[in-house]
């Protein structure tokens, strides 16, 4: 039976979605916890926040990384980086679906800040043979093959620049609500090469894979050199403001809808999981927007009443996906057709992440050494030997 949160406008098109007695879903329940544990005073937490970044990379070319997909939420966060002082390393990764506007927007930022920037173009022969594989299995997460990569990319410049900081648009204002059943993490690479094995036609020979070692350092936490921080948290952040200060700072072209940046995502995002899975969402971008009063529930509903497409930039947008991917007319609608699957159909290492995230103690600082021995960083396990882990003393040693 179908029912709506009566707070904000998440569905039961979550399979997952629950309901307490005054009819507030989990999600803006967790939403709210989630908001309430921000700083009271996060003018003093941010400004401790970029003294850290600030101290950390001393004598270091670079004292962060920044992701840059031309979205209003990284692009927001690269143009306050400017304002704190931040010497940062820009990076965008082109998976092949770069609007024009996307592209007039990573070139302006980083013209604003006067700062340098890395673009890695993926292969496209290696990308769409995977984003095909990823069609045919029927999986909700079809952002998982450009996601991935873009995590391998920042991941690869950190080492390589030894880069102490990671800062991620992330933030709690526009995406505090996702719910876990509409996608799948992007950065286990064994679920990309088990889903490429079955449906995949040629070798990826150039495709980043992020290793098992670097997943286990990002998700997990056990790679203590790289602190990753999500600013927009510690300001009033609101993406609808956003907007304006970009476009009338920066040049920043607005692409009228989230993730609008990218061809691919875009059709994905506003036609394919609505058209296959039920899943529209706005939904979860405008409920995170109500919790943290950037819009009424009213304003939300409202919203949700607009076409996700009119049919002429659908016609569009579905034929440069069609034909870049290299599917006639007759073939995409078979794809459209197929039948959907979980993404737990598919090996995964979602299992083994699950527990070794929920190791602590004595299991957790093996783990830790382990992960510093096979990366042969041998200088840190050293100094948690004689540090963190020495033996404490017994009773009357040393008096």
């Amino acid at each position: 039976m179908y029912r709506q949160c009566t707070r904000c406008v998440m569905d039961t098109s979550d399979p997952q979605i629950t309901f307490d007695a005054d009819g507030h879903c989990n999600h803006c329940t967790q939403a709210a916890k989630l908001l309430s544990e921000l700083p009271t005073d996060k003018e003093k937490a941010l400004s401790l926040l970029i003294a850290n970044i600030q101290g950390m990379g001393k004598d270091k070319p670079y004292d962060c990384i920044i992701g840059l997909s031309g979205g209003v939420d990284s692009s927001y966060l690269a143009y306050k980086a400017k304002d704190w002082n931040l010497r940062p390393l820009l990076v965008h990764v082109d998976s092949g679906w770069n609007t024009p506007e996307s592209e007039n927007n990573v070139v302006r930022l980083a013209e604003y800040l006067n700062a340098p920037l890395v673009r890695e173009t993926a292969d496209w022969e290696d990308m769409r043979d995977l984003q095909r594989a990823f069609l045919q299995s029927g999986v909700p997460n079809q952002d998982i093959p450009q996601d991935h990569l873009f995590f391998s990319v920042i991941y690869e410049q950190v080492r390589k620049h030894a880069i102490p900081c990671w800062l991620s648009g992330s933030n709690l204002a526009g995406e505090s609500i996702l719910p876990q059943a509409w996608g799948y993490n992007a950065m286990d690479s064994w679920h990309l090469r088990e889903i490429h094995r079955k449906f995949g036609t040629r070798n990826l020979s150039s495709f980043k894979f992020m290793s098992l070692l670097d997943y286990l350092g990002y998700y997990c936490g056990f790679d203590e050199s790289l602190q990753r921080f999500s600013p927009l948290n510690l300001l009033d952040y609101n993406p609808l403001e956003a907007r304006e200060t970009l476009k009338r700072d920066c040049g920043w072209q607005d692409y009228g809808r989230k993730h609008g940046e990218s061809y691919f995502t875009r059709y994905f995002q506003n036609y394919y999981l609505p058209k296959r899975f039920g899943y529209d969402k706005r939904k979860a971008h405008l409920s995170s927007l109500i919790m943290s009063g950037a819009i009424t529930r009213d304003q939300a509903i409202e919203e949700l009443q607009r076409p996700l497409y009119v049919p002429e930039d659908l016609e569009k947008d579905e034929t440069i996906v069609r034909e870049k991917l290299g599917y006639s007319k007759a073939q995409w609608e078979c794809i459209l057709n197929l039948p959907t699957h979980p993404h737990e159909d598919y090996p995964s290492r979602h299992a083994l992440i699950t527990r070794i995230s929920a190791t602590s103690g004595i299991k957790r600082m093996f783990l830790v050494a382990l992960f510093l021995l096979l990366r042969g960083d041998f200088s840190t396990l050293s100094k948690k030997i004689s540090h963190k882990w020495r033996r404490r003393p017994l009773a009357g040693e040393g008096l």
